[in-house]
């Protein structure tokens, strides 16, 4: 879908964890051989949390972008969350984002767009129509994951998938001249997948105080052949839907940003035309970050200069639920 708003990308920003977790420890964990986590995941190593939160990652990310764009955290007028695991259940974490930037007396509004491994791409959506019409000038939008503490070491495919890490934007109207814009956007769910990826627990209806609670319902679970499947079932509908011609090839794409699913996921790409050395990769180093992924790989992109202001970038993927977004903006 065309919506041609501009928006403009004035700051980014990163943080990964400190402790770096190599494959062969996974394998240790689930009892895995030496090397089958990189051959059937592709990730090499990933970061774990130690003492960090899901808002302080936020918070520092969101300071390295606020620097690159010239701002005091005060001068933001809006901030959103746009994780796929929250820091607690109440209140919100975009709240906690809020307070860890000093912000807990300003009265800056602070929400979360949630859509799991979407979030970032929906927060974006959402912020450019908020610029667009005026209500908010400056938004920061942050995504942090701590996937690492719910991981099941009875589903190794998933478990030696997920990494944790932090990544921010903060974005604001492109001046009149300037090329930076948001040009198609487009989310499509189908609920039918909604107990392909989960964590049954952490709600009202499997609480810890109800008889019979599991603690494996606080875990994570997903049936990846199950979801692979289903997205292919719906891929070459949606990328036409979001920009004609993508199903076949780059269009004028320069550059590729997808959610870092799994090393299949992405190699899933290449059947829709798009050459290799175009679609950016973290997943060898950072795995799968959740809703971080999309970000920290746009960060990633931008500080190796394989993205340059003036360049038209796809940020595409498919999230629980299961949901499929993506947008195609100038960067």
């Amino acid at each position: 879908m065309q919506v041609n708003i501009p928006l403009k990308i004035i700051g980014m920003g990163r943080y990964l964890p400190k402790r770096i977790v190599p494959s062969s420890e996974l394998e240790a964990m689930c009892g895995l051989s030496a090397g089958w986590v990189e051959r059937r995941n592709g990730v090499r190593e990933r970061r774990w949390v130690t003492d960090e939160t899901s808002s302080f990652m936020s918070a520092e990310a969101a300071r390295e972008a606020l620097d690159e764009a010239k701002l005091k955290p005060n001068q933001l007028d809006l901030i959103i969350n746009a994780s796929g695991t929250g820091e607690q259940a109440i209140p919100d974490t975009g709240v906690l984002i809020q307070r860890q930037l000093g912000l807990g007396n300003s009265g800056i509004p602070a929400m979360t767009v949630h859509t799991t491994c979407l979030s970032f791409i929906a927060a974006m959506d959402v912020a450019s129509n908020f610029i667009s019409s005026g209500r908010y000038k400056k938004i920061l939008i942050a995504s942090a994951d701590v996937a690492s503490c719910g991981i099941n070491p009875k589903e190794p495919e998933s478990a030696s998938l997920v990494g944790d890490a932090a990544a921010a934007v903060v974005v604001t109207r492109a001046n009149h001249g300037e090329p930076s814009m948001i040009h198609h956007a487009h989310f499509k769910t189908y609920g039918e997948g909604a107990y392909l990826t989960t964590i049954m627990g952490g709600g009202s209806r499997m609480h810890p105080r109800f008889e019979g609670h599991n603690p494996e319902d606080d875990l994570f679970h997903m049936d990846g052949p199950a979801v692979l499947r289903m997205v292919r079932g719906i891929a070459h509908e949606f990328l036409e839907e979001l920009y004609p011609g993508l199903s076949k090839g780059m269009a004028d794409i320069d550059v590729v940003v997808p959610h870092q699913a799994s090393k299949i996921g992405l190699m899933m790409l290449e059947r829709f035309g798009w050459p290799e050395n175009k679609i950016i990769r973290t997943i060898e180093t950072l795995g799968n970050c959740v809703a971080a992924s999309i970000p920290v790989t746009l960060y990633q992109g931008v500080m190796d200069g394989q993205i340059q202001r003036g360049d038209k970038v796809l940020l595409v993927g498919t999230g629980a639920g299961l949901s499929i977004g993506g947008l195609v903006l100038t960067y």
